[in-house]
């Protein structure tokens, strides 16, 4: 089992577990999606503050983006494996690559109208997500037009880009 409270940056002050069997589970909805992740939900319909496990693997794809409004503000704190926040300006090219992993920088925070995508640097990820907002699909966020989308062919090549880049990063 996997158990950890919530510190002083978390939205809660109760911690969270997650069974072995619980983790598996979502890394098997995970290896059987097309994005390759899984999310677990933990908020309300309706709840201003959102929070989600998101289960993911080294293969997934997500189409960079941007929350536009001041509140939200994505709160990543990594729980299992590793990964590479990616910052973008607005035409696309790479300003910034942050490496997350456990017992290292475990915890970030992306302010609003920020162009980011990840890239997972290990075989599974675990990551707790928070933000602030009540969730519409219409404004949550923009996605970007310079990059792929999720399910083309051209994402693939991108997200393999993606990851040299962070590869020479962390060789140079």
């Amino acid at each position: 089992m996997i158990c950890f409270g919530l510190n002083d940056y978390m939205i809660s002050n109760e911690p969270f577990q997650l069974s072995e069997k619980e983790i598996n589970n979502y890394f098997n909805l995970s290896q059987n999606s097309e994005k390759k992740r899984a999310p677990k939900i933990l908020h309300k319909k309706g709840d201003y503050v959102n929070k989600v496990f998101n289960f993911i693997l080294s293969d997934s794809y997500m189409h960079p983006h941007l929350h536009p409004s001041k509140e939200k503000i994505e709160k990543m704190y990594l729980i299992n494996g590793s990964f590479a926040l990616i910052i973008f300006d607005d035409k696309g090219e790479v300003t910034e690559s942050i490496i997350l992993e456990k017992g290292k920088k475990e915890f970030i925070a992306v302010p609003a109208f920020i162009w980011h995508t990840y890239v997972m640097l290990s075989d599974k990820v675990i990551i707790y997500e928070t933000m602030e907002g009540f969730y519409d699909p219409k404004t949550w966020k923009i996605l970007a037009s310079w990059a792929p989308e999720e399910s083309s062919q051209r994402s693939l090549l991108y997200l393999e880009s993606l990851k040299k880049n962070i590869s020479k990063k962390l060789n140079d």
